[in-house]
């Protein structure tokens, strides 16, 4: 008995520390062998010679097989084998593992995954201006490059063109690079000025009066009025906007100002169409856009497609500069000049006036470069400031405000 424990142990260890990679207990038929060679090995009094000399040879070739087996076994070391000891290691504590894990571990600490502080001495020197001095070759040609589409297909079209404000964009325009002072004034003055002079106070518990359709219905018996659509208005066929009460929010301002010029001798000299774009570029620092005529006129000579106009569309920093130069400089130097026509406007807000071509030539900057014009070929213009005022009456009040004239009837 002792003899078949000790044998059993020493399998038993055998198979725990001798090769990880083999299974925790040996099939019944091998241990039931290895029993019965323990058992056989000191045959008894009453068994024959012969008996004995079977017995010892089949356990004999018996232990050859199981030593044959586990060494077999021991020669395998495979990822089996190293995922079974991994399973094994003790990873709470890496003063009782063995060399082998402390190192893996140690390696496991070093990286930066597991380090609290992320700021490296490599990350600290990393220098991303000189390394973009210090590059001396091309881009890539295949780097992606974003470019806007041309045209706006809609809210629904995959590809949409980026803000106004956005530098991507098409329409965006740098700026503001100065604060005009007539903006300055606008907003510090004229602003809460305008509003207080349009105020019109109600007494708790007012109630506005019903005001009667704008567009008339149809009146009779005939079946066709049903359904159809009202009657335009008197005397005319669009509607006037409405006045709403002046607050905070909706204070009369002036939202673009456009500069056109129509060129009569560009019919059979078109130098003098390029002379026009050249002094409209000065005068308001916007690039111009030439019109061409959509009809022919046989009276005036005029041919279809021909150019015969510039117009220069100006906003924010420089609709402002050049309502200053305006009233400032060139309309002082206007002699006997009595001011804007009263019955100067559209009904919705946008007042027009206009300058001769001596008049024009008493802006500074073309007054600074006067020999680079031709004097006969100095174009006259016409000034059209669209404001946010829905009547004419609010804005001649903030054009007046600002410094220009009206003279004659006014004309709501």
């Amino acid at each position: 008995m002792p003899e078949m424990f000790a044998a059993s142990c020493g399998m038993r260890r055998a198979f725990r520390f001798g090769t990880s990679s083999l299974p925790s207990r040996l099939p019944a038929a091998v241990a039931a062998r290895k029993v019965g060679f323990n058992s056989e090995r000191r045959p008894s009094p009453t068994t024959s010679p012969t008996t004995t000399t079977t017995t010892l040879a089949a356990g004999m070739a018996l232990q050859e097989v199981t030593a044959s087996f586990l060494r077999r076994l021991r020669t395998q070391d495979t990822a089996l084998a190293q995922a079974s000891g991994l399973q094994c290691r003790r990873y709470a504590s890496s003063n009782t593992a063995s060399p082998h894990v402390a190192q893996e571990i140690q390696d496991l600490e070093d990286t930066d995954f597991v380090k609290q502080d992320p700021a490296t001495a490599a990350n600290l020197k990393y220098d991303p201006l000189h390394r973009q001095r210090s590059f001396a070759g091309t881009p890539p040609s295949s780097r992606y490059k974003f470019r806007p589409p041309k045209y706006y297909r809609g809210p629904l079209h995959p590809h949409q063109p980026p803000k106004p404000s956005d530098p991507a964009s098409r329409e965006y325009i740098p700026g503001p690079y100065s604060l005009p002072r007539l903006q300055q004034t606008y907003t510090s003055t004229l602003e809460p000025d305008l509003m207080t002079l349009a105020y019109v106070h109600h007494p708790p518990g007012y109630q506005a009066p019903q005001k009667g359709e704008r567009l008339r219905s149809w009146q009779g018996a005939s079946p066709y009025f049903k359904n159809r659509d009202l009657r335009g208005p008197r005397g005319g066929d669009v509607l006037r906007l409405l006045r709403k009460p002046i607050t905070f929010r909706n204070v009369p301002k002036i939202e673009r100002i456009t500069v056109h010029s129509m060129v009569k001798d560009a019919v059979s000299d078109s130098s003098h169409l390029h002379v026009a774009g050249m002094v409209m570029q000065a005068i308001t620092n916007v690039r111009a856009t030439a019109h061409a005529t959509k009809k022919s006129v046989a009276g005036f000579g005029v041919r279809q497609g021909q150019h015969l106009s510039v117009t220069c569309d100006l906003t924010g920093e420089d609709m402002y500069h050049f309502l200053s130069k305006c009233v400032d400089v060139v309309m002082p130097k206007i002699k006997d000049w009595r001011g804007v026509k009263g019955s100067s406007g559209d009904s919705s807000g946008n007042i027009a006036f206009g300058f001769t071509s001596e008049e024009v030539a008493s802006f500074p900057e073309v007054e600074v470069n006067y020999d680079m014009y031709p004097p006969k070929m100095i174009p006259g213009c016409h000034v059209i400031v669209h404001t946010s005022a829905s009547t004419d009456q609010d804005a001649r009040l903030l054009l007046t405000s600002m410094g220009i004239p009206f003279y004659g009837k006014f004309i709501n």
